[in-house]
């Protein structure tokens, strides 16, 4: 990623693209050939969605411009029903880039021969294997395009519930540590624990987790039962009225974090909520509540 001054003031941030090929290994369509390049995985599409959080979050949506038509794979919703909601997060789940908007939400997914511009000043132009153009009030544009023969690259723009395609990646590592036939015995407090402890995203999904964070996320239910057994193990008589009084931070919402001390936040997920810490397991990033954002509109 380049930065060069722009007459706005801001720095022109320009993404390079994610995958890199030599020049010889090029089609007549000006991009590299269909088996040249890898796909991108995990690393290079999490990367890319913090340099567009860091480039246009907090921004209200000013309009998407369709340069490729078969590329948006939704009917409705339509784009324009996101114009002037601020968009609070870009994230990743799999290799899909995940744009939130407070309950809708809007998915670029790059496929094969993607890539992503950030356009500071802002353009209207359409180059070579245009595909979409996203804009923001205030921001640079973000420009999707899509070198090669091949027209896989594509978007959609999703109701508040719906998850679209993600919809095929699993369910998130909080419904499954709850799910009985999955993991038996482990709830809603727990499940807070242990993503905490493996400093995960409360909006994670099994199937977006690297190796490694399958294997912390392992290391943190068994960490997490195994301190939960020895303080029950201390206890006389039956189960006490209030159960529950030695979570890390599950119910806590407001106090410091046990571990970084910044304050516990909370969301409400499927039919509950969800205590988390912004610091250890979102990157700072403070998640949309979609209950409060359904209660505002």
């Amino acid at each position: 990623m380049s930065r060069t001054g722009s007459p706005s003031g801001r720095a022109s941030c320009r993404i390079e693209p994610i995958a890199i090929a030599s020049t010889s290994a090029s089609t007549s369509s000006g991009g590299p050939s269909p088996g040249a390049d890898p796909v991108p995985e995990l690393p290079e599409v999490q990367a890319l969605a913090e340099r567009l959080d860091a480039a246009v979050v907090g921004a209200p949506f000013a309009g998407a411009a369709v340069l490729q038509f078969s590329s948006l794979k939704t009917v409705t919703p339509r784009p324009e029903s996101l114009v002037g909601t601020t968009l609070q997060r870009v994230g990743r789940r799999g290799k899909f880039l995940v744009l939130e908007f407070g309950g809708p939400g809007l998915l670029v997914h790059l496929s094969q021969g993607g890539r992503i511009d950030v356009e500071d000043p802002p353009k209207k132009t359409r180059p070579r294997g245009a595909v979409v153009r996203l804009s923001f009030e205030g921001r640079p544009t973000v420009l999707v395009k899509e070198f090669g023969r091949e027209r896989k690259a594509g978007w959609w723009v999703l109701a508040e519930g719906d998850d679209g395609p993600l919809a095929k990646l699993g369910p998130r590592v909080h419904t499954i540590l709850r799910d009985q036939r999955t993991v038996s015995g482990i709830g809603r407090g727990y499940s807070d624990d242990i993503q905490h402890r493996a400093k995960l995203s409360p909006y994670a999904s099994l199937g977006s987790l690297s190796k490694g964070e399958r294997r912390e996320l392992l290391d943190a239910v068994h960490a997490v039962l195994a301190d939960a057994l020895e303080v029950e193990r201390r206890r006389t008589g039956g189960l006490p009225t209030k159960i529950g009084d030695h979570f890390t931070v599950h119910g806590k919402y407001g106090t410091p974090c046990p571990r970084c001390g910044e304050d516990l936040r909370r969301i409400s997920y499927e039919s509950h909520e969800v205590t988390y810490c912004p610091a250890c397991q979102t990157g700072g990033k403070v998640l949309a509540d979609r209950r409060l954002s359904r209660l505002i509109r």
